[in-house]
């Protein structure tokens, strides 16, 4: 069994905050948390999806609503520790491991300081392989795991049990307590057996944000420097593909909190030549892109922006005027290949009146 400690953090926050294509919540402040629990607890042990046994009972926990809003008031271990104890009390079940909704942003360190408080595994692998809005995006509901029961609490210690009939309802329901609850709740949810999480968890996504943030971090500063290295990573995994789309400097931004989401767009201007600009579309995370009027990248393809000169990842709260950027796109793991989950991934699934087109096969 592999460990994470705190020294470890950094590097799977800025590996994790890659992969959140721009969501995920804040990696900073989830990092600070993190390495200070896990100096406090020692080490977290991560279990692959392989290793689970059957018997296992594991919980999936992170937090849930608008990324902004953890910039004004900052979670504490209290939430997410409170919802999977009282989890645990009102369903009778003790839970043997936890897992990461997603391995974007702070919810990928989360299940590790919870699981090192509680003396319990984390499994290396997530409900994603990146971040998306809403529930039913997950791998877990899509591979048959059930949401429900489900325990939301606040910053307060205020807690609600969700019993809902499936991953959509549950979205709606979850989505409408984060805003009722300030805006960002912690939730322990999709319970399911070790055979379930070898059946839906995208494994191994714990380790790979950490050598990703590793090699962001350790190997030079502007991002041309780390393209071979990084190109190199992700061909090797079950990403495969990765491109880079654009570099430029962004002209504008807009966002706004809508429904428990951060909604909005932002416009790039290319370093090359000024008449050609990117658009993004975003949800919480970068959900399209496009140059002029062609579509280079979309959900559930990743689009992962970094700055030009640090190759730190911009999560999209904090994109703001005159930054320099790179854009990649990344091709989604197998999970998001098949028909039953492009049906609530693909760019439709968002409103967008567009096809998606798996990104090796965009010229």
């Amino acid at each position: 069994m592999k460990t994470l400690a705190a020294e470890n953090i950094k590097d799977l926050c800025s590996g994790a905050a890659f992969l959140a294509t721009g969501g995920g919540g804040d990696p900073y402040v989830s990092q600070l948390q993190a390495e200070r629990l896990l100096k406090k607890f020692g080490p977290a042990n991560l279990l692959a999806p392989a290793q689970v046994p059957n018997e296992f009972f594991v919980v999936s926990i992170g937090m849930v609503g608008a990324p902004t809003v953890t910039l004004e008031q900052l979670p504490t271990e209290n939430e997410a520790v409170g919802a999977l104890n009282k989890y645990e009390e009102i369903t009778g079940k003790k839970v043997d491991a936890v897992i990461p909704f997603e391995v974007g942003g702070g919810n990928s360190t989360i299940p590790l300081f919870v699981a090192a408080i509680k003396g319990v595994p984390c499994i290396d692998g997530d409900g994603m392989g990146r971040a998306l809005p809403e529930a039913q995006m997950m791998t877990f509901p899509i591979y048959g795991v059930h949401p429900t029961p489900a325990v939301v609490m606040d910053f307060f210690g205020n807690h609600v049990l969700l019993e809902c009939n499936d991953a959509h309802s549950f979205e709606i329901e979850i989505r409408a307590k984060a805003v009722e609850m300030g805006g960002m709740v912690s939730s322990a949810e999709h319970g399911m057996s070790g055979a379930l999480v070898r059946k839906s968890a995208v494994p191994g996504t714990i380790s790979f944000a950490t050598n990703l943030g590793n090699l962001l971090r350790n190997h030079g500063g502007h991002i041309d420097v780390i393209q071979p290295q990084l190109f190199e990573l992700f061909g090797d995994s079950d990403y495969g593909v990765i491109k880079h789309l654009f570099a430029g400097k962004i002209i504008d931004s807009q966002r706004k909190v809508i429904g428990g989401y951060d909604v909005g767009n932002a416009t790039l201007q290319s370093f090359a030549d000024p008449n050609v600009k990117m658009s993004l579309y975003i949800k919480n995370e970068y959900l399209v892109a496009k140059i002029g009027e062609r579509v280079v990248a979309s959900v559930p393809d990743l689009i992962c922006i970094v700055e030009q000169e640090t190759s730190r990842p911009l999560n999209a709260e904090r994109m703001r005027y005159g930054q320099r950027v790179s854009v990649f796109g990344v091709g989604c793991t197998h999970h998001y290949r098949t028909p039953e989950a492009l049906k609530v991934t693909e760019p439709r699934a968002f409103g967008f009146d567009l096809d998606y087109v798996p990104l090796e096969e965009i010229s």
